[in-house]
């Protein structure tokens, strides 16, 4: 069964309706899959010229906010090298051949936690920065997950998966115990969805 498909709420207009002109683009590093860097000649809207805009091109990606039935948020505890220390992170990686971005979810849900669920909640596309782009980040709520298989992911650093209560997750975005920026961004939306959706419960 595929996944749902992520609305690109963050992503902005497409380049076909800027005013900023890509006169030329040439690659000047190429490792695939894994990276490209671009120069690109940019001609902007009052007529200056740009030279040496650089833009980065990597894999697109998900990452999933995972909720139990009975109200934890699921985390990997693991070493990650980009901020040079073990961290918390929200399942996540990157969409592989022809996957969509919910089937991707699903698959690195179950491979990094052996949990799955029955409501999916599709909250976003985000562009991860605003000048080079460096992928795209789609943004899912996974609510009701259970336990259903043990871990089979094959990352890089060993992990462990670890419980918290939903209603501490603010405080570990606070401790700083979530480095990365894409988790932190994805736990954000996860809340603030959550918040909504109880507001709008009768009774609650």
């Amino acid at each position: 069964m595929k996944g749902p498909t992520a609305p690109v709420i963050g992503s902005g207009d497409p380049a076909s309706r800027s005013d900023w002109v890509v006169e030329s683009t040439t690659s000047i590093l190429r490792r695939e899959p894994w990276i490209e860097v671009f120069e690109e000649h940019i001609r902007l809207p009052d007529g200056r010229l740009v030279d040496d805009f650089y833009s980065i091109r990597l894999p697109d990606f998900v990452v999933v906010a995972p909720v139990t039935e009975d109200g934890r948020l699921v985390l990997v505890r693991h070493y990650r090298h980009g901020p040079r220390r073990v961290t918390h992170s929200l399942p996540s990686g990157f969409i592989e051949g022809a996957e969509s971005p919910g089937e991707a979810a699903k698959r690195e849900l179950l491979e990094e936690t052996g949990y799955a669920a029955g409501e999916w909640s599709a909250l976003g596309s985000y562009v991860v920065d605003g000048n080079r782009r460096c992928g795209l980040e789609h943004v899912f709520l996974a609510t009701g997950v259970r336990r259903v298989s043990e871990p089979s992911s094959a990352d890089l650093a060993e992990s462990t998966v670890e419980l918290i209560k939903l209603e501490e997750a603010t405080e570990t975005l606070r401790r700083g115990d979530i480095s990365e920026l894409a988790s932190a961004a994805g736990l954000s939306l996860a809340l603030l969805k959550i918040s909504e959706s109880t507001k709008s419960t009768p009774g609650a």
